[in-house]
């Protein structure tokens, strides 16, 4: 691993991470719509349960045949996306495997199945099982797709934010002490709830919007009210909680990936008392270490960045010159050292771990365990070593920023659009605002921006790494032709434009035919 990964070329490393996004993001386009949908027609059915109404057990098989397409969709993708880690990734698969592949298999042994069993209950089960049991396998359904979503959001906040394991040199590979500590990592509890609460928020706008559209053409309109009724306040409590832990993503970040807060903001000089850029032009050739302006122009809130991040108005911030430079007090405590200072300590480890094996090949056992001591002792920048240059350690800060302010905006966005539609709804305003149906049919799209502007900042943001401070991508990366991944990505850019088109038309034609008559039903 510390020799192969060097001689790779560099043009691998981007085409393997191109080809993962891809997949990535083509999947989450399926996901927060199960998750969403998945609440609010678990909500409908209890409706019809407790009133007995046949208004509801139509409106509700209508969003089960929307959530089927799209599941169905979803599962597809998320299995490519997991066989990359070994076909792609094989370098991280080794090195992490026995951690990052715990959670996953237990989504796949234990969510999984629980979703894929209770399903087929609820989409064959109407008249074939009791109403309280078939209730039941609605919600479980819904419960085993949100906990598929736990498992996953735990092995990726565990690359965010590494806890719970110890390095094993005997077999260059990081090994699992305390599951619980990767389960309850504060990281990993606030993505869980801040990406599932983001989830409503889509599914509702979903909803909403298709519902509009019934309205748009006149049609089903009692049906389109109640489904707004349901979805408005699903995703007013979706937007509201989101943004609560949007706060807490905040103060993690800061705490634990500095950098990718400084991209986040676009800053590059730290202080105290940081004010938030609510709107900006940043400059794309800015760098670190020159004296260009980072910002052509701005319009920030006095202090506010320093509050989210610190929870202190005056609170230290640092940007990425300081990160780079060093010496600036850290989250713990310390004073933090400089990169290039890291760089010289992984490279160290790096050297130590190759020193450790051949002594342990040779039966030194002093130099063995004098070689495993420096390992020890400058492990934590274990990363830093594949690096050439601090520039190396600087994510891609314009698509940071502005992906950031995206995702923001649009929650702002979202933020006045649910309680809005909620109280016109409610009056009964709703169905006469043409207007407001047209603006609802194309917050659609603008759902699915703001979702993937989330994991850009996520994941863009944690660049270069794979696992922040342990593993650089490019020390992760298969050592594979080039010319096969490039196939591949075209491949898989193909098939999955497919499946979308496939699931758009399908979709289309099931939402054009509208809810079951009480004929068709049975």
């Amino acid at each position: 691993m510390t020799s192969a990964t060097t001689a790779l070329d560099p043009s691998l490393i981007d085409w393997s991470r191109a080809q993962f996004a891809l997949t990535a993001i083509y999947h989450w386009l399926f996901v927060p719509l199960t998750l969403g949908l998945g609440v609010i027609m678990a909500i409908m059915e209890t409706l019809y349960v407790k009133t007995a109404d046949p208004k509801w057990r139509r409106t509700t098989r209508f969003w089960q045949k929307i959530f089927g397409i799209n599941f169905a969709i979803g599962v597809a993708t998320g299995i490519i996306l997991e066989f990359e880690f070994g076909t792609n990734w094989s370098n991280y698969s080794w090195f992490v495997g026995d951690i990052f592949g715990a959670p996953l298999a237990i989504e796949g042994i234990f969510a999984f199945f629980m979703e894929a069993t209770f399903i087929a209950v609820m989409f064959f089960g109407w008249d074939k099982v009791s109403k309280g049991f078939h209730l039941a396998s609605t919600w479980l359904t819904t419960v085993g797709a949100t906990l598929s979503a736990l498992w996953i959001l735990v092995a990726n906040a565990w690359m965010q934010h590494p806890v719970g394991m110890r390095f094993n040199p005997d077999t260059v590979r990081n090994e699992m002490v305390d599951f619980w500590a990767l389960v309850f990592s504060p990281v990993a509890v606030n993505k869980f709830f801040h990406t599932v609460f983001s989830a409503w928020m889509l599914g509702a706008v979903v909803v909403i919007g298709i519902s509009s559209w019934f309205l748009l053409k006149k049609r089903e309109i009692p049906f389109a009210l109640d489904s707004i009724k349901v979805s408005a306040l699903v995703g007013l409590i979706g937007i509201l909680l989101t943004m609560s832990t949007g706060d807490g993503s905040a103060y993690h970040v800061a705490a634990r990936q500095p950098m990718k807060l400084a991209a986040m903001e676009g800053l590059y000089d730290g202080t105290r008392g940081a004010g938030m850029t609510a709107l900006g032009i940043i400059n794309y050739e800015k760098k670190y270490d020159d004296d260009k302006p980072p910002m052509f122009w701005e319009l920030s809130f006095p202090k506010l960045l320093s509050l989210l991040a610190t929870h202190k108005i005056d609170g230290y911030v640092p940007g990425v010159r300081d990160i780079v430079s060093g010496g600036y007090p850290a989250a713990n405590g310390k004073t933090e050292p400089s990169m290039s200072e890291k760089i010289r300590r992984g490279k160290l480890a790096i050297a130590a771990l190759a020193d450790y094996r051949t002594a342990k090949k040779a039966g030194n056992a002093d130099a063995a365990r004098l070689a495993k001591a420096h390992l020890d002792e400058n492990f934590a920048y274990f990363g830093y070593g594949y690096f050439n240059t601090p520039h190396d350690a600087v994510p891609n800060v314009p698509l940071v920023f502005y992906s950031f302010r995206v995702m923001v905006g649009l929650g702002i966005y979202f933020l006045l659009f649910f309680p809005l539609a909620l109280l016109l709804v409610k009056r009964r305003r709703f169905e006469h605002l043409r207007w407001l149906q047209w603006v609802s049919l194309f917050s659609i799209p603008l759902a699915y921006i703001a979702s993937q502007a989330g994991w850009i900042v996520a994941e863009v943001g944690r660049q270069p790494w794979a696992i922040q401070d342990i593993l650089p991508v490019m020390a992760a990366v298969s050592n594979i032709g080039t010319g096969s991944v490039q196939l591949t990505f075209f491949i898989f850019l193909v098939l999955f434009t497919v499946l979308l088109a496939a699931e758009l038309r399908i979709m289309t034609k099931q939402i054009q035919a509208g809810p079951e008559t009480a004929e068709e039903e049975h």
